[in-house]
């Protein structure tokens, strides 16, 4: 039963209402179509709800991108209760953590993860353990709330959605930060806050019915979620990727399927560019590329220019806290490549000082957020919460401050300048590590970079370059830091330069600077 008040689900709904037959989603061998997927999560959320899933409770998903996987989001939802994806590549101990933080009614799970769930999975709050794929039955003997994914959907079969309790205020999904600097934070986000995001995304990149959309990013990470739900607001296909591995493989179901958006990060744009057969696949139906993550740079930019002319591309920025933040329309690509662009549509932002003062244009400062996309709030952390949420421009109100260096220009256009934890300090100046990232990735032969600040006597901190070479460049220390003499000021130039072969990565594909400390 859909509520008259709009909730997340209600997209997938509406699209099977309107596109019973058409494909919804591809994967692997299957095809899935809008009818199908919405009966198979309407069975699954009447499964939940059967074993004690109730309103507000949380349904943790650790999967791979699979059909299942996606099943699961929705009726999660459905059965009133809220998602929280988490990425496959968890380990036992942040597995553990996370359901000790939130307190999940249900797991579900893939059986190929036994290794990983079974160390966990009797926690006292878990009424269900549901397992796609095969299901070990030692285990299932053995725990008494197990059940298969399968005879969950068989249970429920033909049964409409269980009743909507929620309204648009209800949170639909906590989305985990990475924990990079600590324990993950679990950023609480309503209906409304994504129903405000994807609506306010999918109108500026123009998404359309017909569009077909490569999703290789991680549905645990949110700029993957966004682009099946963005797709089935709209009713379009997504093709879902198990990640971007094999990306011969990957390039040959794009053009089958006559992709029409690629959403990707430097990372992945990255690999691209080196890849010599890269002009072998068709790929001259895409019609728009985004990316998030980290700025494009210039040489990302330029390459993505030539190897996909007919399409638009849009360099983003956003944050967990609040999904998105900008964007740069395509046209302001060549004035003013290097900014990540103006607020989207529905959103105010602005940039601060240390007491929260408005700048000039140029000056750099804290950037603010206000709208209807901000989180309300980190999951049982009112002291973290109270550090980001601050009030706004009018009274009752909160806006979001980002914790990111950024400028803005006399249009209103945003330059992202770095996060204020990674400012380094050097000769009693700031350094912002993406400048001297974008400068060096400028340097034919450097495929990819990260920059950090390291221990020094002299300088207090030196800054510090760790470089990947494209293959076969041959590159010098020396060369490199006369290159970046020449572009940047003397106390931003690398005093160390150490060569690697890949840099660390998160699970979502973002450099991972802890592990270069």
């Amino acid at each position: 039963m859909r509520s008259a008040v709009p909730q997340l689900q209600d997209y997938l709904t509406v699209s099977a209402e309107r596109l019973p037959e058409k494909v919804a989603l591809v994967c692997g061998a299957r095809r899935v179509s809008y009818r199908e997927l919405e009966e198979s999560s309407n069975a699954l959320a009447w499964g939940l709800a059967a074993r004690g899933v109730a309103r507000g409770d949380r349904v943790i998903i650790f999967a791979d991108n699979t059909v299942e996987t996606v099943v699961a989001f929705w009726a999660a939802l459905k059965a009133n209760a809220v998602a929280v994806l988490v990425n496959p590549l968890t380990k036992a101990d942040r597995l553990g953590y996370l359901l000790a933080d939130c307190r999940p009614t249900a797991l579900i799970t893939d059986g190929h993860l036994e290794g990983v769930w079974k160390k966990v999975a009797q926690a006292p709050h878990l009424k269900v353990l549901v397992v796609s794929g095969r299901v070990n039955p030692v285990l299932r003997a053995g725990i008494s709330t197990l059940v298969a994914f399968d005879e969950l959907i068989t249970e429920g079969v033909s049964r409409p959605a269980p009743p909507s309790l929620n309204i648009d205020i209800d949170l639909a999904s906590i989305v985990y930060t990475s924990g990079s600097t600590g324990d993950p934070k679990g950023v609480m986000l309503t209906h409304c806050n994504m129903l405000t995001a994807a609506t306010s995304i999918s109108s500026y990149l123009g998404i359309l019915e017909d569009d077909v959309i490569l999703n290789t990013l991680p549905l645990a990470f949110d700029y993957g979620l966004y682009q099946m739900i963005m797709a089935f607001r709209q009713g379009a296909r997504l093709i879902l990727e198990r990640s971007f591995t094999y990306l011969a493989e990957v390039l040959k179901v794009a053009s089958a399927e006559r992709i029409t958006g690629l959403p990707g990060v430097p990372t992945i744009f990255a690999i691209l560019a080196e890849m010599k057969s890269l002009g072998s696949f068709d790929l001259s139906s895409v019609r728009f590329v985004t990316n998030t993550a980290a700025a494009l740079s210039l040489k990302h930019i330029d390459f993505l220019k030539r190897a996909f002319p007919g399409a638009r591309i849009y360099s983003m920025y956003g944050l967990t806290e609040c999904k998105r933040c900008t964007y740069l329309p395509p046209e302001d690509i060549e004035r003013k490549p290097t900014s990540v662009g103006i607020a989207i549509p529905n959103t105010e932002v602005w940039v601060v000082d240390d007491q929260g003062n408005r700048v000039a244009p140029g000056v750099v400062g804290q950037l603010v957020v206000r709208g209807a996309t901000v989180m309300k709030g980190y999951w049982k952390k009112p002291e973290a919460t109270a550090k980001k949420l601050k009030p706004g421009l009018l009274p009752g109100e909160q806006v979001l401050w980002t914790g990111d260096y950024c400028k803005m220009d006399e249009e209103g256009y945003v330059y992202f300048v770095g996060r204020m934890d990674d400012i380094i300090k050097s000769r009693g100046e700031k350094v912002a590590p993406k400048e001297v990232e974008n400068i060096l990735v400028s340097l034919p032969g450097i495929r990819e970079a990260a920059v950090i600040g390291v221990s020094d006597d002299l300088l207090g901190e030196a800054v510090k370059a760790f470089v990947v070479l494209e293959a076969g460049a041959q590159l010098t220390a020396k060369e490199i830091q006369n290159y970046c003499q020449s572009k940047l000021e003397n106390f931003k130039v690398p005093k160390v330069i150490e060569f690697m072969a890949e840099l660390p990565k998160t699970d979502t594909g973002k450099v991972k600077k802890t592990g270069l400390q």
